[in-house]
């Protein structure tokens, strides 16, 4: 996360600048990297304005306040933000869970033997190495990862075995 502070209209304060920063951390968590922050610092008479633009993956948010107290309009400006972070979480969440899954049940008969489609799964394949192909299946409780090789740009299924190892199916064109 890439965090710049900009003072205007007053003295640069290097505790103020660690206490934007540090309140900054807490909005971290729900977003995917590359993240910048930028805070604008402001004094207008006896208004204390504290404005912080965050741009992420596929984010861009805004939030600014005002108060006679610097410090309480960093933490009023960091909940905003955060309140719409999190808004924005549950959306894409709740969005992918949605479209990505699809099921269907057939009218099952007693004479059909052959297997049906009853379950269709779409799948964003990723470009990765195979390490982190491996990691990502160790944090997930899926039987399987479909992915891009990033050095070789053929498309893999890395599935788990049930000796708790992995195995890898490599594709290739003749």
């Amino acid at each position: 996360m890439h965090i710049t502070v900009t003072f205007r209209h007053m003295e640069s304060s290097e505790p103020l600048k660690r206490y934007a920063e540090e309140k900054t951390k807490r909005i971290e968590k729900y977003l995917e990297e590359p993240i910048e922050v930028h805070w604008v610092l402001s004094v207008e008479k006896i208004r204390h304005m504290a404005e912080a633009t965050v741009v992420a993956k596929n984010i861009s948010i805004n939030a600014r306040e005002e108060t006679q107290d610097m410090y309480s309009a960093i933490d009023l400006a960091i909940d905003k933000l955060e309140k719409q972070v999190k808004k924005h979480k549950e959306k894409v969440k709740n969005h992918k869970h949605t479209e990505n899954v699809k099921t269907y049940m057939p009218a099952v008969t007693e004479t059909e033997k052959t297997p049906k489609v009853v379950k269709i799964e779409n799948m964003f394949v990723k470009p990765m190495t195979l390490e982190e192909a491996t990691l990502q299946m160790e944090l997930s409780k899926r039987n399987f990862l479909v992915y891009t090789d990033s050095t070789t740009s053929t498309i893999n299924v890395l599935y788990r075995r049930e000796d708790g190892n992995f195995g890898l199916i490599e594709t290739r064109t003749k």
